[in-house]
């Protein structure tokens, strides 16, 4: 596939992604008359089925990261060059941006917005990086044994860790900048967003470190 092709696949599907994300959360909040827990579980189904769908769908032309979190571990692995990462991961912060602007559109929500919902404290920051550290896991484990499966298992470790991680798992730093531009369910403050990304960066490294150990071939005598 051509670069530009490429790069049209992670714009493309990091919108679809934050289009998900964002309107399932909006559609949960209406329909839960104030249960968070009813409104945070339908956001959680909708994520997890729609990346299922959408690595399946850009897998093949783009390797379906849609996380500047993915594309570093990529390029720590030297499995792309710098080039291509940047521009992977300026095409997912401009499809996360137009993403959330497309779920506010289908919800008559105003497009521009800025979140108020603060996510302070190490804390969240922490569970950022545990969640990010299993994500990663998730993607280096089951390329090396079953690449087949790894939408899938993607799709079921995002469903688990909107649940066991205090941060409900951004896990995804251009998620993170496009969710404070929403002043909805899903929602981060500005204020919040530095230390979202600086947990997701830790458990990026500390992944891609560990599992790069852990899955590493034996060279035989």
């Amino acid at each position: 596939m051509t670069l530009a092709r490429r790069i049209a696949a992670e714009f493309a599907g990091t919108a679809l992604l934050l289009a998900i994300v964002v309107g399932s959360g909006i559609m949960g909040a209406r329909l839960a008359a104030g249960n968070d827990a009813i409104a945070l579980l339908g956001n959680t189904i909708a994520t997890g089925a729609g990346l299922v769908v959408l690595i399946h769908m850009f897998d093949p032309v783009s390797g379906a990261h849609f996380n500047p979190a993915v594309t570093l571990t990529v390029l720590l692995k030297r499995e792309t060059t710098a080039r291509t990462a940047v521009f992977y991961v300026v095409a997912q912060l401009a499809g996360a941006i137009i993403g959330v602007w497309a779920a506010h559109a289908m919800f008559a929500e105003p497009i521009l917005q800025i979140s108020a919902k603060a996510r302070d404290g190490v804390s969240q920051s922490f569970a950022e990086c545990v969640a990010t550290f299993g994500l990663i896991g998730t993607i280096l484990s089951t390329q090396r044994a079953r690449p087949d499966f790894t939408p899938i298992a993607v799709g079921l470790y995002i469903t688990a860790a909107y649940w066991f991680t205090a941060s409900t798992s951004f896990a995804n730093p251009a998620v993170t900048v496009a969710r404070s531009l929403s002043n909805t369910f899903t929602g981060i403050a500005p204020a919040s967003v530095a230390g979202f990304i600086a947990g997701q960066l830790a458990g990026t490294l500390a992944a891609v470190a560990f599992f790069g150990w852990l899955l590493k071939e034996e060279t035989r005598t």
